[in-house]
């Protein structure tokens, strides 16, 4: 590196990586606190450009991964719903007393693993999109503040 980095951009750095836990705290959190401190230093400091870049990105690409993973999920869900629920839609005329919905759950026609499998995996997936942004949200924060320009695996390139 031609360029000595100083303890300042390394802070910087480290910081906008760190920020990301700020979610645990604050919604959107990790989107807008490395934001601000990227927006406000950008300018500077090319090393805080390129970490601000990478750490937004990855955040993105997360929630990206995330939202792609509960949309996946919908139609099992879906599928699986009128096995819960035994509603006899067509008899309009069990309108007796208070009893007009009648609900019938037969415990023999419900099958659980048509629904505990979608949500089985789906949590699986979520639990290590989690483990994925907190391990590498630290290991980044540690190679910056080391000096290093760290790049993030499985990250889509919004911001340029």
């Amino acid at each position: 590196m031609a360029t000595t980095l100083t303890k300042h951009e390394r802070n910087l750095s480290a910081l906008i990586h760190a920020s990301m836990f700020s979610k645990f705290i604050i919604p959107f959190g990790n989107f807008i606190f490395p934001l601000l401190f990227w927006l406000s230093n950008k300018n500077q400091y090319a090393f805080v450009d390129h970490n601000g870049k990478q750490a937004l990105n990855f955040q993105i690409s997360i929630l990206l991964y995330s939202i792609v993973a509960g949309m996946v999920s919908i139609p099992f869900f879906m599928g699986a719903l009128p096995l819960l629920l035994d509603w006899d839609m067509g008899a309009f005329g069990d309108f007796d007393g208070l009893d007009f919905l009648n609900i019938n759950i037969d415990g023999d026609r419900i099958r659980l693993g048509q629904l505990f499998w979608p949500l089985g995996i789906l949590g699986l997936v979520q639990f290590g999109l989690l483990l994925l942004n907190i391990v590498y949200s630290i290991l980044a924060t540690i190679r910056t503040q080391e000096g290093e320009f760290f790049h993030y695996p499985l990250t889509i390139k919004f911001i340029r």
